[in-house]
């Protein structure tokens, strides 16, 4: 079967989603072929259930990203720490020593910073949601307005 590939118009950009059936591989704010698909690739005017479920948050819903599944390849840390996100509400926020707490290993910070850093699924799998201790924002892959907007429409900013 086919991978599935689909964009959306967005407040914060044109939104790439890629897709195993029902589950969202990638998600991304740059462009389709920064995916490295493959070959075995549809594009799709919508993936089921999970177009709809990002319009829905983008139209209020802010749980709708909730009822999405995802895999992304990773190590153990990078797993745990991107499961625990997922954990993290709209509207809060969790410092990288929270997450990496979280994650199970609480000297782990910078690999925290690290599995956002290297987080494939943007916005599904929360990294917009971790901050600096303190509260400062911090980096932000797709930039730090981008990261504002969300953290904005889901109510902390």
């Amino acid at each position: 079967m086919p991978l599935f590939i689909t964009s959306h118009k967005t407040p914060v950009g044109t939104l790439n989603l890629l897709a195993d059936d029902q589950i969202l591989i990638g998600a991304n704010l740059s462009t389709v072929s920064a995916f490295k698909a493959g070959k075995d690739v549809k594009i799709v005017k919508s993936i089921p259930v999970i177009s709809d479920l990002i319009n829905d948050y983008f139209d209020g819903d802010l749980t709708a990203l909730n009822g999405i599944k995802v895999r992304q390849p990773g190590a153990p840390f990078s797993q745990a720490a991107w499961k625990a996100m997922r954990k993290i509400a709209p509207g809060k926020t969790w410092s990288y020593s929270d997450l990496a707490e979280k994650a199970g290993s609480p000297a782990a910070v910078r690999a925290a910073g690290s599995a956002c850093a290297n987080n494939a699924i943007m916005l599904v799998v929360p990294c917009h949601r971790v901050v600096k201790t303190g509260g400062a924002l911090g980096n932000y892959a797709y930039g730090v307005d981008k990261k504002q907007w969300l953290l904005s429409h889901e109510g902390f900013l």
